[in-house]
C-alpha cells in the first residue's frame, strides 16, 4: 500500500547527506515522497562563485530542487525561514524573515503540521535530539518536528542518525589517508549522532545510491570554497563508487516509539497500516 514520506530539513544539501537514499528508495517503490526544509541556507560556506552577488539562498533552493528530481521527490517546500549560520555570534534577522533558530517552536510546527496534514503524512523524517552534529538549526529541527507531528497526528517520526561508534570508526581509518579539511573536527563525532543501541531502523540504500550521489552533486554550492581549500562534500563525491556504495549504502533512524527489545525494522513503513 502507497504511503507519504516527508523528509523534514534545517537547510538544502542536509536531505543528501541523511535521508537521500531512504527517499530515492520510497519514490521508487511507489511511496509519496515530499521534502521540506526550514531555511535557505543562505549562511552556508561557498566560493565568491556562488555566493559572491548575495543570491546564495536561492541557488541552493534551486540546487535542492535538481537534488528533489534526482530522488524522485514529488514536493520540495521551503518553510521560509532564514538560515541561523554555524559563527557562534548570531547575526540579526534579515528584513522580514527570521533566523530558524529564534523562531517560535509552536508557530513553526504548525507551518510543518499543514503540510503534514494537507498530505496526509505517514512518516516525517526528521534529526535525533543532538541535531546530528549539533548545528543549532538541526536541533530546532529536532524540535519543531516532534511538535509538528504532535499537532498532525503524524503516525511516526524517525530521526535521521549515524552509530556514533561507526563513523568515529571510519573517520579514524580514513584520517589515515586522506587530510580532512580545516573545518572538519574529527573529535566533534564522539558527541554527535546517536549510540548503535538506540538505532531502530537500519535501511539499506545501497541499489539507490547513483541517486543518492546525483543529489549530492546537485549541490554544487556546497563543494565549492575559495583558495583550494577541499570541503567534505566535494571529498565525499570524490570516493570511487564501489566504495561509496559500500559507505553509503546505508542510512539510520530512530524512532522514539519504538518497542523495547523489539528487532532492528528494515524498512521505515514496516509495521504501518
Amino acid at each position: 500500500m502507497p504511503h507519504t514520506l516527508c523528509a523534514f530539513h534545517a537547510h538544502p544539501d542536509d536531505e543528501a547527506l541523511l535521508t537521500s537514499g531512504t527517499m530515492a528508495r520510497a519514490a521508487a517503490e511507489g511511496h509519496r515522497v515530499i521534502v521540506v526544509v526550514a531555511t535557505d541556507g543562505d549562511l552556508g560556506l561557498a566560493s565568491a562563485e556562488f555566493a559572491g552577488d548575495g543570491r546564495l539562498g536561492q541557488r541552493r533552493l534551486e540546487e535542492l530542487r535538481e537534488s528533489a528530481q534526482a530522488l524522485g521527490v514529488a514536493r520540495v517546500e521551503h518553510l521560509g525561514y532564514a538560515d541561523s549560520g554555524l559563527a557562534d555570534d548570531l547575526q540579526p534577522d534579515p528584513p522580514g524573515r527570521t533566523r530558524f533558530v529564534r523562531a517560535d517552536t509552536d508557530e513553526a510546527a504548525r507551518r510543518l503540521a499543514a503540510i503534514l496534514e494537507e498530505e496526509s503524512v505517514d512518516v516525517l523524517l526528521t534529526y535525533d535530539a543532538n541535531g546530528g552534529y549539533g548545528h543549532r538549526d538541526h536541533v530546532k529541527v529536532h524540535e519543531v518536528g516532534a511538535r509538528a507531528a504532535e499537532l498532525a497526528g503524524t503516525p511516526r517520526v524517525l530521526e535521521a542518525t549515524v552509530p556514533r561508534d561507526t563513523i568515529c570508526r571510519a573517520i579514524a581509518l580514513a584520517g589515515k589517508v586522506y587530510r580532512f579539511p580545516p573545518e572538519f573536527d574529527p573529535t566533534s563525532f564522539q558527541r554527535a549522532f546517536s549510540p548503535r543501541a538506540a538505532i531502530t531502523h537500519r535501511i539499506s540504500v545501497r541499489r539507490y545510491a547513483a541517486a543518492k550521489r546525483a543529489s549530492m552533486r546537485a549541490h554544487a554550492s556546497q563543494a565549492s570554497a575559495d583558495g583550494g581549500a577541499d570541503r567534505t562534500l566535494a571529498a565525499f563525491l570524490r570516493i570511487p563508487r564501489p566504495v561509496y556504495d559500500l559507505v553509503f549504502g546505508r542510512e539510520w533512524f530512530v524512532d522514539p516509539r519504538h518497542p523495547a527489545g523489539a528487532p532492528v525494522a528494515h524498512d521505515v513503513f514496516a509495521g504501518l497500516t
